[in-house]
C-alpha cells in the first residue's frame, strides 16, 4: 500500500498524466481542422525518431531550453518568480555575439570568453531587477516584463551599429570561428548535422551543478528556506535580501548562458527581431514539466526540444506547427492544477483502504 501512495503521490505521474491529455486535445484540434491525428503524430514522431541526425537536432534544439528551464526553476526553488529569462536570455546572446565578431582571440579561448561575459550579462541584468526589489520593493514581476521588452530594443539598436550590422541584412556579421562551440567537422558529418555543438554537455553539467547546489549546500539550504518563508528564514538568522539577489543572480546567469549556446553554436549571429523569440516564457514551461528540479528540466527540455523540430516538419504534411503550441499549453495547464487532482485521488484511494 506504501508503495501504492508513494506513486500516487509523485509528481512524475500526474506529468505523464497531463502530457497524454495534451495530445489528445491536440488530436481533438486537428481533427476539427480535417486534419488525421495519426498522419500528423507520426509525422511529428518520425521526424524525431526516425535518423539519428534528428535525434541531434533535437538536442541542438533543447540545449537553451535547459537553460532557461534550470533558471526559472532555480527562481521558483529560491522563492522568487524569474519571468525575465527571456531578456536575460537575449542580452546575454547579444554579448557573446558581439564579442564573438570584434575579439581576435584563439579557439577554445574566444569560446570561453564569450560564454562568461554572457553570464556575467544575464546575471547583472537579473540583478538590477533584484535590487529594486530589495531596495525599492518593486515587485520582480513587473521590473522583469519592462527589462524583456528593454533588451529586446537594446538588442535591435546593437544589431545595426557599424561594424556590427552586416550591409544588405537585418542581422549582425558571423561571429568568428574561434568563437563557435561546434563539434569537430569529422564528428559532424558523422552526425549529418553541420549544427551539433557542445551545447547539450554545458546544459547537463549546469543542471548537475545547480542539483549540488541546491540540494547539498548551505547555500541551498538558505535559498531554499528563504524561498519557503522568508520571514522565519530571517529570524533564523538568514539574510533574506542577500538570498533574493543571490538566486537572481545564479538565475540571469543561467539564462545569459542560454543565449550564448544559441548564438555561439546554432544561429552564428544575432538577427533583427520582429517579435520575441520565447526562449525565456518556453523556459518556464521546462520547468514546470521537470517539476522544478533541475535534473527534471534536462528530460523537460529534450522533451520540449523534440517537440519543436519534429512540430517544425508538420507542414510537410499540412498540419499547423501551432499544434505543438496547444499540447504545451494543455500540458502546462493540467500541471499548474495537478495538486487539485491528486488530493482527489489520494482521497479516493484513503476512502477505498477504509472500505
Amino acid at each position: 500500500m506504501n508503495k501504492k501512495k508513494s506513486i500516487l503521490e509523485s509528481n512524475v505521474l500526474y506529468t505523464i498524466i497531463a502530457i497524454i491529455v495534451g495530445f489528445l486535445v491536440g488530436a481533438i484540434f486537428l481533427m476539427i481542422a480535417g486534419i488525421s491525428p495519426a498522419v500528423a503524430y507520426g509525422k511529428l514522431f518520425d521526424s524525431v525518431f526516425s535518423k539519428p541526425k534528428y535525434l541531434v537536432w533535437t538536442l541542438v534544439y533543447a540545449s537553451p531550453l535547459i537553460f532557461t528551464g534550470l533558471s526559472v526553476a532555480f527562481s521558483f526553488r529560491t522563492g522568487v518568480f524569474n519571468i525575465g529569462a527571456e531578456g536575460q536570455f537575449v542580452i546575454g546572446g547579444l554579448v557573446a555575439c558581439v564579442l564573438g565578431v570584434v575579439l581576435k582571440l584563439p579557439p577554445f579561448l574566444h569560446a570561453v570568453v564569450c560564454l562568461v561575459a554572457a553570464a556575467a550579462a544575464g546575471c547583472v541584468w537579473s540583478l538590477i531587477v533584484g535590487v529594486l526589489k530589495v531596495k525599492r520593493g518593486i515587485h520582480e514581476v513587473l521590473s522583469f516584463i519592462m527589462f524583456n521588452w528593454i533588451a529586446f530594443y537594446l538588442s535591435n539598436y546593437v544589431v545595426n551599429l557599424p561594424g556590427i550590422h552586416r550591409e544588405s541584412s537585418e542581422a549582425t556579421k558571423d561571429i568568428l570561428e574561434t568563437a563557435r562551440i561546434l563539434m569537430p567537422e569529422g564528428i559532424r558529418k558523422s552526425l549529418n548535422c553541420n549544427a551539433a555543438h557542445w551545447g547539450i554537455l554545458l546544459a547537463v553539467i549546469a543542471a548537475i551543478v545547480i542539483w549540488v547546489i541546491i540540494e547539498k549546500t548551505t547555500l541551498g539550504y538558505k535559498l531554499k528556506a528563504v524561498g519557503f518563508n522568508g520571514n522565519c528564514a530571517q529570524y533564523g538568522g538568514i539574510n533574506a535580501d542577500r538570498s533574493i539577489l543571490t538566486a537572481l543572480g545564479i538565475s540571469g546567469l543561467l539564462s545569459g548562458l542560454g543565449g550564448a549556446v544559441q548564438v555561439l553554436g546554432m544561429a552564428g549571429r544575432l538577427s533583427q527581431f520582429a517579435g520575441q523569440e520565447g526562449f525565456g516564457f518556453e523556459g518556464i514551461t521546462v520547468a514546470l514539466i521537470g517539476g522544478s528540479n533541475p535534473i527534471g528540466c534536462i528530460f523537460s527540455g529534450l522533451f520540449y526540444g523534440a517537440m519543436k523540430y519534429g512540430g517544425s516538419k508538420l507542414s510537410i504534411v499540412k498540419a499547423p506547427s501551432e499544434v505543438v503550441d496547444i499540447i504545451m499549453g494543455c500540458v502546462v495547464l493540467l500541471i499548474a492544477i495537478a495538486h487539485v487532482f491528486k488530493v482527489f485521488v489520494l482521497n479516493a484511494a484513503k476512502k477505498k483502504e477504509a472500505k
